[in-house]
C-alpha cells in the first residue's frame, strides 16, 4: 500500500491502477468495510 499525498480535498483509493473509491464522485469518505472489501480477492 502506498499513500500518495494530493490536495484540494481529493481522496481516491486505487488497486492495481483500478479506481475502487472516489470521494470526489461520491462527495463523502469511505467506511472502512468498503476499503477492505475493494482489497480483498486482489
Amino acid at each position: 500500500m502506498t499513500l500518495i499525498p494530493s490536495g484540494g480535498g481529493v481522496f481516491e483509493v486505487m488497486v492495481d491502477g483500478d479506481l475502487v473509491f472516489s470521494k470526489k464522485a461520491t462527495k463523502r469518505h469511505p467506511e472502512y468495510r468498503e476499503i477492505e472489501q475493494a482489497l480483498q480477492g486482489r
